[in-house]
């Protein structure tokens, strides 16, 4: 069988990103321009700073992931680009250029749903992952708890009903005085304090048991910081770091146990920005240990924002016959499942 080469776009957010796979599994380039540097400045991604940062990069990030890669366009066969969600300005920039890319060399063109990418992270390292498994995405934007039933296809079982895990996560870096990006800072913090100083309350949906809510975690964080501001009382924070990753990460692992049991299912898997969080990664791995079930991880540099992943959801894409107009548009509110 003849190989199949992939050149991937990602510009979802505030990272310029350009990878050739081979064969939906091979990653032979990962090129990937942050921008957080100028965004700290800021506390939070700007829009506007990010498109445009995108459009300088953006040529060059494709030409170094060709070279690292040793392909020239000529060896391509078709161009995988992340549509949306994302900024709309940021995804505009990738598409373009993959619309142009792809016209010029009559290469297919396959949009790639960004989250969906982030699912498929989960096959670049492990070469016997295979659907169906039961995924857990946590990332700055979405917090769900899906079954990918084959790839490309998933049945959501529970979503947050109002803040995204990481979005929790940034909200109390901000208010501790960390920064952005708030979710690496606060883990790095909560190493150094303890997790049962404080209890928080974990939210829970009555009748949707696979639902998540992080407003109430996030709400109570800024009213202890209140009341001890008030009282002039000082507070520890790294304690308060802990205890608050404490709270949303066990909210996630209970879920994903939960929906494991009722589904039957003995394969889990993590994907999305949040992935990449050490307290997380160490309580799922803890979790499924003691059911016996199998846990899948990507790497950190794949569980952030980065075009291999969008090449091997773009590689299932291409193989099951996907491919996409010269009318593809950004869309920045695409929810999961929606093509």
């Amino acid at each position: 069988m003849k190989d199949t080469f992939i050149l991937a776009i990602e510009s979802s957010c505030d990272e310029t990103a350009a990878s050739v796979v081979k064969n939906g599994r091979t990653i032979l380039s990962n090129v990937i321009s942050s921008q957080i540097a100028l965004h700290t400045l800021y506390g939070g991604v700007v829009p506007e700073i990010a498109s445009r940062k995108h459009i300088e990069k953006i040529n060059q990030v494709i030409e170094e992931a060709l070279s690292e890669a040793n392909v020239t366009l000529d060896d391509l066969d078709a161009i995988g680009v992340t549509y949306g969600p994302g900024l709309v300005g940021a995804l505009l920039v990738g598409v373009a250029e993959a619309k142009a890319i792809a016209y010029a060399k009559k290469l297919p063109l396959v949009g790639v749903h960004h989250i969906e990418g982030h699912v498929s992270a989960n096959y670049i390292e492990h070469p016997d992952l295979e659907p169906p498994f039961l995924c857990l995405i946590v990332s700055g934007g979405h917090t769900h708890l899906v079954i990918v039933k084959d790839y490309g296809e998933f049945e959501i079982l529970g979503r947050t009903r109002d803040d995204a895990a990481g979005e929790a996560f940034d909200k109390v870096a901000r208010a501790i005085g960390l920064g952005y990006p708030g979710g690496p800072k606060v883990d790095k913090l909560a190493r150094e304090g303890n997790p049962d100083a404080i209890v928080f309350p974990k939210g829970k949906l009555g009748d949707y048991p696979y639902d998540f809510s992080f407003s109430g975690v996030k709400s109570a964080v800024l009213n202890y910081i209140n009341n001890a501001q008030m009282k002039g009382e000082e507070i520890n924070r790294a304690d308060l770091a802990a205890s608050f990753q404490k709270s949303v990460v066990d909210v996630l692992v209970e879920h994903t146990m939960l929906a494991a049991k009722d589904y039957h299912m003995d394969k889990i898997a993590i994907a999305g920005g949040v992935a990449s969080n050490g307290a997380l990664r160490e309580a799922m791995t803890k979790a499924c240990e003691k059911r016996g079930y199998k846990f899948y991880r990507p790497s950190p540099i794949f569980c952030t924002d980065n075009a291999a992943m969008i090449g091997v959801a773009a590689y299932y894409e291409y193989i099951k016959g996907t491919r996409h107009g010269w009318d593809l548009n950004a869309v920045p509110n695409l929810k999961l499942g929606e093509r």
